[in-house]
């Protein structure tokens, strides 16, 4: 056998022998879903089980570097092991702004000091982040921030206030971007800083959202303390940082599109509410035709993001494709949802219960908001993927 055939038997073996039975069903609340965090409630033994295991082995980051909490795994390696979970249906161990957005940032600008303190700490879950870059004035024009960071000598002062930071009530820390310079051009006078929330002077409070429920929130900061060693990177060059996460972001938020991640597929849920006819297909062919071709993009979408992600490791990086992945990997997470609520029909409008329907479609609406707008995606794409001439 090659190494990779051995490593995708041993893997096979471990997966088997270790992941609950509990992980490998379909999620049924956003309980389900790991988040981790100092203030995390496991909803269940499983689940902690699960992440305890699974970051043992550095398989909550299987890419990162060993010394940084992860298992140093090829991106072959890293491929087998994604596709062994989806084969027995195991749901991630765990959710993280850290993993997805903080981590990449930290492994490419953080120094050592950073990098040892923070990553380890992700990649076993033991800490929640949220993300503070949207202001009430900054959101597509993001570079127009003025939540101000002041040099104390030994430390900074952050005064300003971010919205729509998602989770931030029940996050520790939260990586931030601040103006340290309010006298260069917009895009040069930016820091990135890192920030412990549970200090005097940082505070949360939720916004409700047409769902009825409340993922984002507005943080506000009055001189709130930064320590020097929390700032990644340069003083005022922030911005290239920011890029660079923001197309890990909407990379992150594309990936909805996959449907994965314990979500039933499409046309089980339809058969449950519609039933089969007696050729066993699904008795509506009009829902039926449309979630056959919601499938289908979804598959065709999964590869286009199998390929940008081996073009970005093969060092190609991401780039503009992030905005391509995060425009219609959202369309294909709200059509999901759409066919949802055409499954359920009537049902459908019930509001409250464990599994409703309603409110999902309903924050589905955002998907294609958070993160830069679909279109300022859009824009993205016609200028640096399609090089179309501008207006």
């Amino acid at each position: 056998m090659s190494d990779l055939e051995t490593f995708r038997a041993e893997t096979r073996e471990w997966l088997e022998a270790n992941c609950p039975e509990e992980m490998r069903q379909p999620l049924g609340s956003e309980g389900d879903i790991c988040w981790g965090g100092k203030r995390w409630e496991f909803k269940s033994d499983a689940q902690k089980v699960w992440l305890e295991r699974m970051a043992e082995k550095g398989w909550t980051v299987p890419e990162w570097p060993v010394e940084y909490g992860g298992a140093g795994l090829s991106k072959e390696e890293a491929k087998i092991l994604k596709a062994e979970m989806k084969a027995i249906k195991a749901r991630s161990p765990l959710n993280s702004f850290g993993i997805w957005m903080l981590g990449p940032a930290l492994l490419k600008f953080g120094n050592e000091e950073q990098k040892l303190e923070h990553l380890p700490k992700i990649a076993r879950g033991e800490i929640r982040w949220a993300q503070g870059y949207s202001e009430p004035n900054a959101g597509s024009d993001l570079a127009s921030l003025m939540t101000k960071c002041e040099d104390q000598g030994d430390h900074y002062l952050v005064n300003g206030q971010k919205i729509w930071t998602s989770y931030a009530d029940e996050s520790d820390w939260i990586f931030v971007l601040v103006r340290t310079d309010f006298e260069a051009k917009k895009h040069e006078g930016i820091s990135f800083v890192l920030i412990d929330m549970s200090q005097d002077g940082v505070t949360t409070k939720p916004i409700k959202l047409i769902s009825g429920k409340s993922p984002f929130c507005e943080t506000f900061f009055d001189d709130a303390r930064c320590e020097k060693h929390n700032l990644v990177g340069e003083k005022n060059k922030g911005w290239t940082i920011a890029k660079y996460l923001l197309t890990h972001e909407r990379e992150m938020i594309g990936g909805m599109g996959q449907g994965s991640g314990g979500m039933r597929p499409m046309g089980d849920i339809a058969a449950q509410q519609l039933g089969l006819d007696d050729r066993g297909m699904l008795a509506d062919p009009i829902l039926r035709t449309d979630v056959a071709r919601a499938e289908i993009d979804g598959l065709a979408f999964l590869a286009t993001m199998e390929r940008v992600t081996d073009e970005a490791k093969s060092g190609q990086g991401v780039g503009a494709n992030s905005s391509m992945l995060k425009y219609y990997g959202t369309e294909l997470n709200k059509r999901r949802f759409e066919l949802m609520m055409d499954s359920a029909g009537s049902d459908g409008l019930e509001w409250g219960a464990e599994r409703d329907v309603a409110s999902h479609w309903l924050r589905t609406k955002a998907n294609s908001i958070e993160g830069g707008t679909s279109e300022v995606q859009l824009n993205i794409i016609s200028k640096r993927i399609l090089n179309l001439p501008t207006a």
